[in-house]
């Protein structure tokens, strides 16, 4: 019958379509290889943290997967020393960041205007409290103007009324956003003046250094080993020595974070 037609069609693509992810995850999923995606990280090899797109990552877990790898590798093998930042753990941080912020920024060719915390840069912070740090802002500002904010009932008459929840503010209205926000062109564009007449109100900014970048300017990631993985085993080596961690029973900034 034509219902049955259909119902078997409706099968037979829903398998296909099941199969396919299924094969598509077993591909990108070795135990071996994982755990040494964790130490590539913490040696500074891999120099930048990204969602993947196909079903193997998400673009909102970034920060707080970026930090549950740092936990884990402290848990794992102790603290990160470095000789330039000897106390605490701070060399282990500020390698960790640098994956999100100022890396990224320089292979893009925009870290001459965003991607840290200096004189000149665009002033685009996330502000934490510390119980909550990566995983519930407190505060966003973009370009120095609050965009979004952790408040209260604005009517209210005390600071701090219940219940607290996020709120767009001056940055995000349209005006805000145009007066806080750049997009980045070519120089070529720049100096050809074509762009006028588009009309836009943004900033515009020129990339520089695309093609000139390289693993010896990623901050605080410039680790280059001899990476080798077995095609048998997947056993990865980084100068002969075999990566391998065992896997988190445990990490911060997961579900006890989202229950309120």
């Amino acid at each position: 019958t034509p219902q049955q037609q259909l119902l078997h069609a409706h099968t037979h693509i829903h398998t296909h379509t099941h199969t396919h992810t299924h094969t598509h995850t077993h591909t990108h999923t070795h135990a071996e290889t994982i755990a040494a995606e964790d130490r590539l990280h913490d040696l500074g090899a891999i120099s930048m943290m990204s969602s993947d797109s196909q079903a193997m990552g998400r673009i909102g877990e970034v920060i707080c997967r970026t930090w549950q790898t740092a936990h884990k590798m402290k848990v794992q093998f102790g603290r990160l020393t470095h000789p330039s930042h000897p106390a605490a753990d701070n060399f282990r941080a500020l390698r960790y960041v640098a994956k999100y912020t100022i890396n990224p920024a320089l292979t893009h060719g925009m870290g001459h205007i965003i991607g840290s915390v200096e004189v000149g840069k665009l002033a685009d912070l996330v502000l934490f409290k510390p119980a909550l740090f990566g995983v519930k802002p407190e505060l966003v500002l973009k370009g120095g103007f609050i965009s979004w904010a952790n408040m209260g009932d604005p009517n209210a008459s005390i600071p701090t009324p219940q219940p607290m929840m996020y709120r767009p503010m001056f940055g995000a209205t349209p005006r805000g956003i145009a007066a806080t926000a750049l997009t980045f062109v070519s120089a070529a564009s720049l100096r050809d003046g074509g762009l006028g007449e588009l009309g836009l109100k943004r900033r515009l900014e020129p990339v520089t250094g695309c093609r000139t970048v390289s693993k010896r300017d990623m901050v605080f990631n410039d680790a280059m080993p001899v990476i080798k993985v077995d095609p048998e085993t997947y056993h990865v080596t980084a100068d002969g020595e075999h990566l391998t961690c065992e896997p988190a029973k445990v990490l911060p900034m997961a579900q006890r974070y989202f229950l309120f």
